[in-house]
């Protein structure tokens, strides 16, 4: 390590890769400091992943109290209060900052708090203060982006979603990404009338087809109104609320509208023309295998590089990175069959391949679908399926695709997707005996592939 220097490693960004990078570099002897500019946790932890699925939770109470009646229980006068979620979940993230500065400090880093630009390739201003760091990690992250057109002040974001002074009886989200279909489902879990509009012609693109219209179907029957295949084209505000002017011509009342049309990666003001980093084509930072920058001694990883946009990813790559330049063993992220989740209301989980994907790459495959009511709901009397299905290579019936709507889909796919990293195939899954009575077993009970797709039209 070279002395000269300040630090071994400047850290820009406290977010989930940046804190470990951090972390763990220092376990190894590293010098190490992170400057962070809003809140220590990054976009996860504070206004993410953590607090979306604490309010998604809160969402689902009100159908456990409906179907609670099936089971003989009776549960009078619940009612919702938006401001006792909000305050007990800001007090959450809250304890949480608070965790992830600890362990900081706990490995020796030192803090920094401040937006950190670079002067060079070793040199990084904050605030006053000039640094010098032989290594540099860029985990700057990403930020939601408002779409184009007139009256967008008048809406929020992702970002402003969390700190409602209130729970508004009309929402417009506008979008059809995994978190569009998250916050559908939250607001329309705690009472809000909800209206989704989204481009294309389905939600979820880039999903498989099969997940994709199962849980639009499921969220239509929760009342959620989708207009596919069409746009926002301005955002009046009135005295009592917003109207919305869509592109076929109808106007919607709201009182809020929610953009959730895309992210881009933190690399404003950053100095990395100065520092000799390169962006893509995407305006992301470009990074080799290795997570490494068009200057040698920067590296990047996370949101920021826009590969894929998941906070166990940004981990994955920061630990890639110490091995790599602390650790003595290089080593890329395997970026192959990265299981994610999303908290629709019913949930979605998926590894491996979708069906496209699959046929384009393999040819020849095999489906197995199942779709079915979960047990809880025989008695709970709710209308609410399950599908789930399996993509399997047909030549040597290696499974490569794993995709599940449903209750609990995340908590299952999370093991199956170990056993896609390990290359396991359709055999595997038959051998395996499976847990009942739960809706898990039914990936290792299904027996028989569907017939081919020109089968099925001719049927």
């Amino acid at each position: 390590m070279t002395s000269s220097y300040d630090f071994d490693l400047f850290v820009i960004g406290g977010g989930s890769g940046g804190v470990r990078g951090a972390r763990m570099a220092a376990a190894t002897g590293a010098r190490v400091a992170v400057a962070e500019e809003y809140r220590y946790g990054g976009t996860c932890v504070i206004r993410g992943c953590v607090p979306k699925k604490l309010m998604s939770y809160a969402s689902h109470f009100h159908e456990d109290f409906e179907d609670s009646a099936g089971f003989g229980w009776t549960v009078d006068n619940a009612s919702f209060d938006w401001t006792t979620l909000i305050a007990n979940k800001d007090k959450e993230i809250n304890r949480l900052e608070g965790i992830y500065q600890k362990l900081l400090n706990d490995a020796g880093v030192k803090i920094l708090h401040g937006h950190a630009r670079l002067l060079d390739n070793h040199r990084i201003e904050v605030g006053d203060e000039v640094f010098t760091a032989e290594t540099i990690l860029i985990a700057t992250g990403g930020h939601p982006v408002f779409p184009p057109g007139h009256g967008w002040e008048h809406a929020v974001s992702s970002n402003e979603v969390f700190h409602l002074k209130s729970l508004p009886e009309r929402v417009v989200v506008y979008g059809g990404g995994f978190i569009a279909v998250e916050f559908a489902g939250i607001f329309n879990g705690l009472g809000s009338e909800v209206t989704e509009v989204y481009r294309g012609p389905q939600i979820l693109r880039g999903f498989d087809d099969d997940v994709r219209n199962s849980l639009a179907g499921e969220m239509v029957k929760k009342g959620i109104d989708i207009i596919v295949e069409t746009t926002i084209d301005s955002i009046e505000k009135r005295e009592d609320g917003l109207l919305v002017h869509l592109s076929n011509g109808e106007p919607i009342a709201t009182d809020l509208v929610l953009a959730a049309t895309g992210r881009r990666p933190n690399v404003a003001n950053l100095g990395l023309d100065a520092a000799g980093v390169e962006l893509n084509d995407k305006e992301a930072v470009k990074v080799d295998a290795y997570s490494r920058t068009t200057q040698n001694n920067i590296y990047a990883v996370g949101d920021v590089t826009d590969r894929i946009n998941l906070t166990p990813v940004a981990i994955q790559e920061a630990m890639a990175f110490v091995d790599t330049v602390y650790r003595g063993q290089p080593r890329a992220m395997d970026h192959a069959n990265v299981p994610s989740a999303v908290f629709s209301h019913p949930p979605v989980s998926t590894v491996g391949l979708t069906e496209l994907e699959a046929r384009d790459r393999y040819g020849p495959i095999d489906i197995y679908r199942s779709t079915f009511r979960p047990m809880k709901h025989t008695l709970s009397g709710r209308d609410e399926k399950t599908m789930m299905k399996l993509v399997v290579e047909r030549a040597g019936q290696k499974v490569v695709g794993v995709h599940m709507m449903g209750l609990d889909a995340p908590e299952i796919v999370q093991g199956l997707a170990v056993a896609i990293k390990a290359g396991a195939t359709k055999a595997h899954f038959d051998a395996t005996v499976g847990i009942h009575p739960t809706a898990a077993e039914e990936f290792v009970t299904m027996r028989e592939p569907l017939p081919e797709p020109q089968e099925q039209a001719a049927e």
